[in-house]
């Protein structure tokens, strides 16, 4: 066995590390953060202090304990703001994405829901930690760093009154300090870099509901994204193929109706042709239609039913009841999803009648389509049901079924409306 080959004894490596500690950049950068911890953190425990002291000494006021509060919240984000570069500058501290302080108004309510945050209160916890923790661990570590070499040179110093046991004493526990100091500060600043972590940092609540907050956006310029793309097709297709068949099937009408001395297989060739030009164009006006229809841009969502309700071949109770035009996206789910409703019921139902009623009340756009079908629709049976679900969930509504095995069916969605 190679004995030169064996990596080294953890032990071997502790005098090499010892030394190494006394110019590590790591052992200044934290001596340098405790020192600055302690003048930010007295300085801003004293301005916390002079602060609530003076609020409450204005009790029988209301207007000095409201202005003291706020300039306390302000006071509070200055100081976080402060602590945490303080932290990244000497420890590298990494801080969550996200808003970690709020902009301070002096308007009671906003004052009060600022206090009620549970981010306040601990950060004015860590402010007021930092007062007292600052100071100390300061003082530790410049004592470890001063006090130990000091007593190393007890010996020297008792020379001349007689050696006493006690001065060696002090000498081993000098060198023994000495060797600590650079581990004694780094591990007062870690310290103080744990309790900032929770203290300043963001809670696992508050990481969860940025997140969501960051997928709705995500969401909402999807959502916005594919709309937009649906109204660039539509457009194109009704400016470009559509224009260009319509254009064509009159052609062929006029030739149809014009030329009367053709052979029969010509006559029964442009005949065909011109009953085939109309039909593409009205799967092209369907698709279009289906795409985004430009009686909803234009009418808005009661115009747009009615249309899909007269289009409807089983006949449709149509009423809509709504005060006021709604944001688009949900306008277009509520669209598609009646229009996809009443498709299903068409193609799936067997029924003889329909009903929709649309309702605005409270900020949210209620949707009922029901029908004296058969029953027995299935969200998993592949009848599209759960697109529908997808597309009132894409904008946080709620969508219920309720189809027993003989009717009737009933299909209702809420889309919440920004006001």
């Amino acid at each position: 066995m190679d004995i030169s080959a064996a990596p080294p004894i953890p032990w071997r490596r502790a005098p090499r590390a010892a030394v190494r500690a006394f110019w590590a950049g790591s052992t200044w950068r934290s001596l340098m953060h405790l020192v600055t911890g302690a003048l930010v953190g007295i300085a801003g425990g004293a301005a916390i202090a002079a602060l609530v002291a003076t609020g409450v000494g204005g009790l029988i006021t209301i207007i000095v304990p409201i202005i003291m509060g706020g300039i306390l919240l302000v006071v509070n984000g200055v100081l976080t703001v402060v602590q945490r570069s303080r932290h990244t500058a000497f420890l590298g501290t990494e801080w969550p994405e996200g808003p970690f302080t709020q902009p301070v108004t002096f308007a009671p309510r906003h004052l009060l829901a600022i206090v009620k945050h549970p981010r306040t209160w601990r950060q004015l916890a860590y402010h007021a930690i930092a007062g007292i923790y600052g100071f100390l661990a300061a003082a530790f570590a410049i004592a470890a760093w001063t006090a130990g070499p000091a007593m190393v040179f007890a010996p020297l110093i008792g020379r001349e009154s007689g050696l006493d046991p006690r001065h060696w004493i002090l000498c081993g526990t000098g060198i023994v300090l000495t060797l600590a100091a650079p581990w004694i500060t780094r591990g007062l600043a870690v310290l103080d870099e744990l309790m900032a972590r929770v203290l300043l940092g963001t809670s696992r609540a508050e990481a969860l509901e940025l997140r969501v907050t960051d997928l709705a956006a995500s969401r909402d310029s999807t959502v916005d994204a594919a709309d937009a793309e649906r109204r660039r097709i539509e457009r194109d297709l009704h400016d470009g193929a559509q224009q260009r068949l319509t254009s064509l099937a009159m052609n062929l009408g006029i030739a149809r109706a014009t030329l009367d001395d053709l052979p029969e297989e010509g006559a029964r060739a442009i005949a065909e042709a011109h009953e085939e030009a109309k039909q593409v164009l009205t799967d092209l006006r369907d698709l279009v239609r289906g795409l985004h229809p430009a009686v909803l841009e234009d009418r808005g969502l009661d115009a747009a039913l009615s249309a899909v309700a007269a289009r409807s071949p089983v006949p449709v109770r149509l009423r809509v009841d709504m005060d006021r035009r709604v944001a688009r996206d949900v306008e277009a789910v509520a669209y598609f999803v009646v229009s996809e409703a009443l498709t299903n019921v068409a193609r799936h139902s067997e029924a003889e009648h329909a009903a929709v009623e649309v309702s605005l009340e409270d900020g949210v756009l209620h949707l009922r389509i029901a029908d004296d079908g058969r029953g027995g629709a299935d969200a998993q049976a592949g009848t599209g049901l759960q697109g529908l679900s997808d597309r009132v969930r894409s904008v946080d509504g709620t969508f219920r079924i309720t189809s027993p095995l003989g009717g009737p069916t009933e299909i209702e969605a809420e889309l919440p409306c920004a006001s």
